[in-house]
């Protein structure tokens, strides 16, 4: 078991790394967040030209086989670097369940689709759905990227069902979120025409997107981490860097101990993708894991900024507000905590049973 990349993705990582800091220079996010840019369709365009969305997706898709490892990557940089495209849910999200659980038909038709760009793709989990007659009525909200995908992946009980937005019978509101980056939307279905993934399995479904979306919260949580030492070195007080003071290296050892953690358990959440017996509790410990990492990394790059840090024109608040809506779109800590204590329960108690 490897608890790190491998060479080929590391330096691939390289490449990637420099292409989103080129394209989103520290302030070029929050200026097009202020601006109502939310979408950059051209680096949508330029990633998908690269690969990158189809880094997973197997060469007959219209992908390029890279594997999983080298999708958490990327997820890693473009939470990073807080990339103003739907990355997590079109890629992550929506070709994660259509390349687990969709027909070979809806495979065919769809991850081409998704992995040049040409289609968008979002998860609608939070809601309730009824379903009747192939068709669902109900609302969806908050649907991240639903402003902006062609199609989503509607959670109906422990089903999955595809839905085409462009139909008369769904309509699509853009509602205020936390996050200042993405946008989410209000999805009212009224009758709009669904094909269900007959092989879906929703508890699978979220446990493999937590473990893809750690690696998301890794990538803020070290790009917070960075933005917290780098002003910490370059602010003065009392005639030398805040950086010496003893209760600012307390803050960022903290946070540095939580950032490794959660890469390791991120880490092992990829071996357990392939090794689906470990997954459950894998996903779990990701998922707790990192959502602690991101929350404490943003909170205390605000606290090292001091003053200045809360205010408007810094940039600490940006993954303030992306680790907090990655803290919940999921499921709370709470649940997910309770979710590792359950799957540990069982697995004692059936060694237990087996001695």
């Amino acid at each position: 078991m490897n608890f790190d990349y491998s060479d080929d993705t590391l330096a691939m990582r390289d490449e990637v790394r420099r292409v989103l800091a080129e394209r989103f220079p520290v302030g070029a996010v929050r200026q097009a967040a202020d601006a109502g840019q939310r979408f950059d369709r051209g680096f949508w365009s330029l990633a998908a030209g690269m690969g990158w969305l189809g880094v997973a997706i197997p060469e007959c898709f219209g992908g390029a086989a890279l594997g999983e490892e080298v999708l958490c990557m990327i997820a890693e940089e473009m939470g990073a670097a807080l990339a103003p495209v739907p990355f997590s849910s079109s890629i992550l999200m929506a070709a994660e369940a259509l390349l687990r659980f969709g027909s070979e038909a809806q495979r065919e038709c769809w991850l081409p689709r998704l992995a040049s760009g040409e289609t968008i793709g979002c998860l609608a989990l939070a809601g309730e759905i009824a379903e009747k007659g192939g068709r669902l009525f109900g609302v969806k909200l908050p649907v991240i990227d639903g402003d902006i995908a062609d199609i989503a992946l509607v959670a109906v009980h422990n089903a999955l069902y595809l839905v085409e937005l462009d139909q008369p019978e769904v309509r699509r509101e853009a509602v205020d979120a936390l996050d200042m980056v993405r946008v989410s939307a209000r999805l009212t279905l009224d009758g709009a025409v669904a094909e269900r993934l007959e092989n879906a399995d929703l508890a699978l479904l979220t446990d493999r997107i937590a473990i893809l979306t750690a690696f998301e919260q890794v990538g803020g949580a070290r790009a917070s981490l960075d933005m917290a030492v780098g002003y910490a070195r370059d602010r003065y007080a009392f005639g030398r860097a805040i950086a010496s003071f003893q209760a600012i290296k307390h803050k960022l050892a903290d946070v540095y101990v939580a950032l490794e953690l959660a890469r390791s358990n991120a880490y092992y959440g990829v071996w357990a993708l392939e090794n689906e017996d470990d997954l459950p509790v894998a996903a779990s410990a990701a998922r707790l894991a990192a959502t602690e990492a991101y929350s404490l990394a943003a909170k205390e790059n605000i606290q090292v900024h001091g003053g200045m840090g809360f205010t408007w024109e810094a940039d600490c608040h940006l993954h303030y507000r992306r680790a907090r809506e990655l803290a919940v779109n999921l499921g709370s800590t709470r649940v997910w905590r309770d979710r590792l204590i359950d799957h540990l329960d069982a697995a004692h108690s059936n060694g237990a049973e087996a001695a």
